[in-house]
Parts: structure tokens; C-alpha cells; sequence
């Protein structure tokens, strides 16, 4: 058994797509229309075969109130890992991204954690 997708909740697919593939820099995999919404995958350009990450709607009630709590809470919806924690988190930075948690090390690496422009907090780390 091996995961090949997982998903995030998204307020907008097209701005998640936008944010997910212009300034994450993940590539579209499968876009494909669905009633009112989409089909819509984004892949790792080194591992394009690799895991799919769904942007799904947040039409659902329940995801909508999933998503709202974690946020308000602070809690990451995910985690990217990185090579590089401040490169990335400077990268992002310029290109206007907001973090409501600066690279921090810990004990096993460092993380961040920004808001993705969709509803949720993302983290970054570095093992």
C-alpha cells in the first residue's frame, strides 16, 4: 500500500491553482471539469509521477467549518518538505507570501508556516 494523492481544502480552485503552480511552484496534472467544479491535481516538478495534491472545494459545510478551525487555530493544514528552509522561506517571502510563523529550528530541523491565499496554513520544513 503507498499513498499516490492526498488533498487540500480550497476556498477557489483557480487561485489555489495559481498560488499552488506560480508561487509554490507545483505543476498541474489533471484539470478536469466536474458539475460546477473540477478535477484538479498539482504535482511536484522532481516527482511528477509521484504523489498528486487534489485543490479541493470547500462546497461542503463540514470542510468549510474544518478548514475555518484549523486556521483560527493555527494549525497547518499540511507540510511541504524543503532542502532549504530559509531559501525557500525568503523565495516566498519577495514573491508577497505571508507567514504567520518564521523559520524556527527545533530539535529534528526547522519549520515555517504561511498562509496559502486559499483558507488554510501551510507548513514548510526541513529535516
Amino acid at each position: 500500500m503507498k499513498i499516490k494523492l492526498t488533498s487540500v481544502i480550497v476556498d477557489d480552485q483557480d487561485k489555489a491553482l495559481k498560488f499552488y503552480t506560480e508561487i509554490l511552484g507545483f505543476v498541474k496534472k489533471s484539470d478536469i471539469p466536474v458539475g460546477k467544479y473540477k478535477w484538479l491535481t498539482v504535482v511536484s516538478p522532481e516527482g511528477p509521477d509521484d504523489i498528486e495534491l487534489a485543490l479541493e472545494p470547500n462546497d461542503n459545510p463540514a470542510a468549510k467549518t474544518f478548514q475555518q478551525a484549523l486556521f483560527e487555530q493555527g494549525i497547518p493544514l499540511t507540510a511541504f518538505f524543503v532542502d532549504d528552509i530559509q531559501e525557500e522561506y525568503e523565495r516566498m517571502r519577495k514573491l508577497g507570501v505571508v507567514f504567520s510563523k518564521e523559520p524556527t529550528k527545533m530539535e529534528w530541523g526547522a519549520f515555517a508556516i504561511f498562509e496559502d491565499t486559499c483558507g488554510n496554513l501551510i507548513q514548510i520544513q526541513q529535516v
